[in-house]
């Protein structure tokens, strides 16, 4: 097989850096299924399963390499190649969500109890705020103070895919926030930086001093692993995308109504400020009674 390759290679009117990617190609192939294999359809399904672990574009060249090839030898059945590309290519559907709702409450249940120092009051406001909110963990890293209107008890954000969309936030939430940021106000009293730049989750390790520093997302993930521990949950239970698929599961179980849940958990589906303006009025009063039971 290697002489033919070597052949085809040969005739083709490409670029140099195209051909050597052909050649990487083909030489895994030939790696994949023998020297000597039939070139088939069989043949040519055994290489597309091996390309599972390679990046979309890398998996796109090495197709076309190998369906060039095989055009060149005159060999196979096109469409049973074409049919196969397309199995193998096809992408996954969209799976049900399936997370542990026990052990994220027993988590909230926990945390809500949380009492004492700054690192204890800061990850009460942040679980509450991910189940009450639907915020993801780098939106929720990602405020500053002036982003919320204490009043409403609203945020506007600029969240995934770079879309505006209006958080709420629940009393519970607000009242967390408040406790910490009010406890949190003697670490840095003197601070140039303005109150309302300042981020309202902050880092309190050894290393930020007695300074307010903004957590990532990764420091803050492993924070709540260790309420996680704390709260006697196996760490492999919950993972953090688990407190927004609480959230949407909590609206959708409250008012059975998904287009709500899409809008208050600001799916893709919902893309535009124009749609949260069109439901502003249906979904706030949606949002209190789920999370503050607000009776009219």
């Amino acid at each position: 097989m290697k002489i033919e390759i070597n052949h085809f290679l040969d005739t083709l009117d490409r670029s140099p850096k195209t051909i050597s990617a052909y050649r990487n190609a083909l030489s895994q192939f030939v790696q994949i299924v023998g020297e000597n294999a039939e070139l088939n359809t069989e043949t040519f399904v055994q290489f597309l399963i091996s390309l599972k672990q390679k990046s979309p574009s890398t998996q796109r060249v090495y197709r076309t390499a190998v369906l060039k090839f095989y055009t060149f030898c005159k060999t196979g059945n096109w469409a049973e190649l074409q049919e196969a590309t397309k199995h193998y290519t096809r992408k996954p559907g969209k799976r049900i969500v399936n997370f542990n709702r026990q052990a994220v409450e027993k988590i909230i249940s926990y945390c809500e109890s949380l009492t004492g120092d700054l690192e204890a009051l800061r990850d009460r406001a942040f679980v509450l705020t991910l189940v009450d909110t639907g915020l993801r963990i780098s939106e929720a890293c990602a405020l500053k103070r002036s982003d919320v209107d204490w009043m409403e008890q609203r945020a506007i954000i600029i969240g995934k895919g770079d879309k505006q969309a209006v958080v709420r936030f629940s009393n519970r939430s607000i009242e967390a926030l408040k406790a910490y940021l009010y406890a949190r106000s003697s670490v840095e009293p003197n601070s140039r930086k303005p109150i309302g730049s300042q981020p309202i989750f902050a880092r309190h390790d050894i290393r930020a001093s007695k300074q307010i520093r903004p957590i990532t997302s990764g420091g803050m993930w492993k924070a709540i692993k260790s309420r996680i521990e704390e709260a006697s949950v196996e760490r492999a239970d919950v993972r953090i995308h688990d407190f927004r698929h609480y959230f949407v599961t909590m609206t959708y179980l409250a008012k059975q109504d998904l287009k709500l849940s899409q809008i208050l958990a600001r799916h893709e589906s919902i893309s535009t400020t124009n749609r949260y303006a069109h439901f502003g009025s249906e979904a706030d009063v949606a949002y209190d009674e789920i999370f503050n039971k607000r009776k009219e």
